[in-house]
This record gives structure tokens, C-alpha cells and sequence, in this order.
């Protein structure tokens, strides 16, 4: 409530529609929360379209946009463990909100006393005045028809005959995922038992995270059983998509890194066979995510993009081009922790759209003899093997978050030389937006906005990544190692990550 009246301070003084949207998923209480959000923006005199039950992420988004919302308002804690629940607001594009508005509404909410500061209407009342309104099924048949039109091949899923095995992780996937795969032609999905209802306690996966390998085990007993052509799992709001595909005897599970190459590859492919790529393509990638983009964008003359870690920012890009009447430039964006968009109906990442795309690339490559590992096989051996990891370090508590800070200045005061006897060629300090090149001793500005990462370049190519995550108490390093063979990316790969450690001070 405390958070729900910032926000409605906030967007009395936009003008517009004085409307905002809410959608929630499983976890414990948000159904509740969402509700409680909605009674206190009717008392202040603003206009609420609601979910009449749990919808995803892309859903919120796409519903802020389609009646002009002044902001919107996602009750989840995303991929979080079980206990947590959040808050994620957003703006009129459908974007998570820019980090000014987010200033001036935490401002607001600061101001406001938690106990009695915030104004409530019973939410029956608030329906019956017709100031809360459920969203219509005109406009969830909008978003469906939205992720269907960016099938790549219509019709391929029929045709292959594909098969799957898929768990929404007790989350909002399993409506409107199932729904998009079915209209696509696909009729034999396996729901994972265990993980189909809604259940914020997570039983099977207390963290449901599809980075996380133990989310799967439920689904790959399953899928020993039925053989599918694809296991699938979407977190609680269904904004992460994971895949794991067979791999002889066993299954392999993709990284978001490798996920996110392939669909590139293939919408540049197809698109690129069919006629249908814009003029001027761009997609748009997060600093952190896999060279590799560069690599396959180059082949297809599409642009790319780099910006800063966080959905917002591939929302962001879309919105200039948008502005500019240019929209249909944009043909894919993502990052490497499983989140994809393609398309402009929503701005932020859709494990909807992503599962519908997986399963047409699929079954295209199936209809040609060959599944995802051979896939990614193909790409590495046209592309260079390049493995992309990431290591968390947690800090937990107040004296955690200051070891962090500790940690971060420590590093900007003694810049190293070298890591893992690799010499560093340059560094970038998003936080003062410089980019030093070591080897000729000039620096550059950095056109992204401020943000407290570091970027070291190496001379063999390969890159070493370290920034605080924005919403857990962990600093996250990212090795990129390129190699002649899988076999010397891997060896480079688990070199840096050790060096990378000794560097940090928490080897």
C-alpha cells in the first residue's frame, strides 16, 4: 500500500488516462498484494485494469500498452527463492520504469507513512463504481495474436510433429503458453505433474530458477519417459524460458547464452530466405551477454546493439526506434539470463513468444534431419567455440553489502595487469563511463548510462565481467573464452573464472 500510493502520487501528476494495470503471479500473496495495490490507487481516483487471475509478465506489459495505462504494476518475485515477493513497476511504453520516474516515485513513497499514510477502497466497491475493471478477453486475445504473428514458419510445429515435455515451475506460464503452443499446431504436451498448478511454496524447486539445473530433474524423469523433441521450463512470472534437448543417452541443458545465438541465427536465417528482414536490422544485446551476437549479426548485416544489464534497456531501444517510425528494424533482443523478445507489443522479456519460437525452430530443424545440439554444434563450428559462465558470490546482510562496495572500490583503485597471466588491453568503467585502452594509453566515453560494472578486455580475446546484481546480494562475474575447439574454450574459460576469483578476493 505504502508503494502503491508513491506510485499513485506519482502518475496524478501525468495526466492521461489516470489508469494503471496489475497482473500477478503464484507466489504466496500476490494475489493479495495486487488487490491491495488496486484498492488504494481507486481511493486515490485512479482507473485500474486487473487480471482476473495470475498472468505473466509479458501480459502486464502488453496490457499497460493496450489501454494506455500511465503505469503498470507486476506483483512477483521472478525467478527469486520461495520466501520473497516484489514489486516491479511500470511505465506508459509497457517498459519497467525509467530510472527518473523510479526516483521521484520512491520519493513519493518515502514520504508516505506506512502505517496510515496510504488511502484504501474496499476493491468490491471500487468494482462496482467501475473505477477497477478486469481486463477484457478482447485484449488476452490481443496479446495472443501479437506472439503468434512472430512465428517464423506458421505451420512448421504440424507439420514436424513436435513433441514436448513442458513445466510452468508452478508458476503463470501454463495458461497462456499452452494456449500460444496449441494454436501453433502442437497437440502433444506433457505438463511436468508435479509443477503444473500454481503454488508460490515451490515444493519441487524452492529456487525456480531455469539457469538452475535441479528445476529440471522433475521434467527429465518425465522426459526419459515420454522422449519428447523438447523439454521446456518457464519461471513463475514467465519472463525466463530454459530448454534441455537429447543428447544421446542423456539430455543437455542450454545455456541462455546458447539459446538466445540460435534464435538469432535462425530469424536472421529465415528471414533473410524468406524476404522479410527489414532494411537496416538491429538487435540488441546486454554487455554481458555472448560475442557470439556479433559474430552472426555480422553474416546477416543486422546491427547490434550493447547495452547496459536489465530488460528496460533492450525496452528502451525499442521505443527510439519506435518514436522514429522505425520499429520493424528491431528483430531480436536478449540476455543471457533467459530472457527474449521479439517484437514490439511488449518491453520486456517474453517467455511466451520464446517457447512459441524455440518449438517453430524445432521443428524446422527437425524437418531437416537435425535437432538443437546439433544446432548449436553447427553455430560453434561456423562461429568459433566461445563458453560464457557465470559466477555468483554471495554477501549476505548489511555487512555483506558493504564487503561488496569494499570489494568493487578495491578493484577500481588497483586496476590489475593481467588475469590468469593473460595481459588486460583495456577496461571499462561504466560508472564513470570511460573506456581506457591500456595499450596506447587514451580513453574514450562510454554512451550508455552509469552503472557500477567492470569490463576487462584480454589480449587472447577473451573478456572478464564484474558488476553487483541489481537484485540479490551477489557479485556476479562473467567469462567470455573463445577457443579453436570446445575442449580450449572450456580450458581458457575455467582458467579466467579461477583468476578472475584470486583477482576479486574470494578464491
Amino acid at each position: 500500500r505504502q508503494a502503491t500510493q508513491g506510485l499513485a502520487n506519482w502518475v496524478k501528476t501525468q495526466g492521461g488516462t489516470q489508469t494503471v494495470a496489475i497482473s500477478y503471479d503464484s507466489r504466496i500473496k500476490s494475489d493479495v498484494f495486487a488487490k491491495a495495490a488496486a484498492e488504494v490507487l481507486a481511493a486515490n481516483g485512479v482507473k485500474v485494469r486487473i487480471y482476473s487471475a495470475l498472468m505473466p509478465v509479458p501480459a502486464l506489459s502488453f496490457a499497460t500498452r493496450y489501454y494506455n495505462c500511465n503505469a503498470g504494476i507486476m506483483v512477483t518475485a521472478s525467478h527469486n527463492p520461495a520466501k520473497y515477493n516484489g514489486y516491479k513497476a511500470y511505465g506508459p511504453d509497457g517498459c519497467q520504469m525509467t530510472d527518473e520516474a523510479a526516483d521521484i516515485v520512491y520519493a513519493e513513497i518515502q514520504k508516505t507513512d506506512i502505517l496510515t499514510g496510504a488511502k484504501t477502497m474496499p476493491f468490491a466497491e471500487g468494482l462496482e463504481k467501475g473505477i477497477i475493471e478486469y481486463v477484457g478477453d478482447d485484449c488476452i486475445n490481443a496479446l495472443y495474436e501479437a506472439i503468434e504473428a512472430r512465428s517464423i514458419r506458421p505451420g512448421i510445429c504440424k507439420t514436424a510433429g513436435l513433441k514436448l515435455v513442458y513445466s510452468p515451475l508452478n508458476g503463470s506460464g501454463l495458461v497462456p503458453v499452452t494456449h500460444v503452443l496449441h494454436d501453433i499446431g502442437i497437440t502433444d504436451i506433457t505438463v511436468v505433474p508435479e509443477q503444473e498448478k500454481p503454488d508460490g511454496n515451490f515444493p519441487t524447486c524452492p529456487y525456480p530458477n531455469p539457469e538452475i539445473k535441479q528445476v529440471f530433474e522433475c521434467g527429465l524423469k518425465l522426459a526419459q519417459e515420454e522422449e519428447p523433441d523438447l523439454l521446456l521450463a518457464t519461471d513463475p512470472d514467465s519472463d525466463r524460458v530454459g530448454i534441455a534437448v537429447k543428447d544421446g543417452e542423456d539430455y543437455r541443458l542450454f545455456t541462455g547464452n546458447e539459446v538466445g545465438v540460435m534464435l538469432l541465427n535462425y530469424i536472421l536465417s529465415q528471414r533473410t530466405e524468406k524476404g522479410t528482414m527489414p532494411q537496416r536490422p538491429f538487435t540488441v544485446k546486454t554487455i554481458v551477454t555472448t560475442p557470439l551476437v556479433d559474430e552472426v549479426a555480422k553474416k546477416y548485416h543486422c546491427e547490434v546493439k550493447n547495452v547496459l544489464t536489465g530488460f528496460k534497456y533492450i525496452g528502451e531501444q525499442i521505443g527510439l526506434v519506435e518514436k522514429a517510425g522505425e520499429e520493424s528494424r528491431y528483430v531480436f533482443g536478449f540476455e543471457e539470463s533467459y530472457g527474449y523478445l521479439a517484437g514490439t507489443y511488449v518491453r520486456d522479456k517474453d517467455a511466451v513468444v520464446a517457447s512459441m519460437l524455440i518449438c517453430d525452430m524445432a521443428a524446422y530443424y527437425k524437418t531437416k534431419g537435425k535437432n538443437l545440439v546439433d544446432v548449436i554444434h553447427d553455430i560453434y563450428e561456423e562461429f568459433g567455440y566461445c563458453i560464457n559462465t557465470t559466477d555468483n558470490y554471495q554477501f549476505d546482510g548489511l555487512s555483506g553489502m558493504e564487503k561488496m562496495a569494499g570489494l568493487m572500490a578495491q578493484l577500481r583503485e588497483n586496476t590489475p595487469n593481467a588475469i590468469g597471466g593473460w595481459k588486460i588491453v583495456s577496461m571499462s568503467d561504466y560508472l564513470v563511463s570511460r573506456q581506457t585502452d591500456f595499450c596506447t594509453g587514451k580513453s574514450s566515453e562510454i554512451a550508455l548510462p552509469k552503472s557500477n560494472v567492470l569490463s576487462y578486455q584480454l589480449e587472447n580475446g577473451a573478456s572478464v565481467i564484474v558488476r553487483p546484481s541489481g537484485t540479490e546480494p551477489k557479485i556476479k562475474v562473467y567469462v567470455s573464452a573463445f577457443g579453436k575447439t570446445q575442449d580450449k574454450a572450456k580450458e581458457l574459460s575455467q582458467s579466467l573464472q579461477k583468476a578472475a576469483a584470486v583477482v576479486l578476493g574470494v578464491e
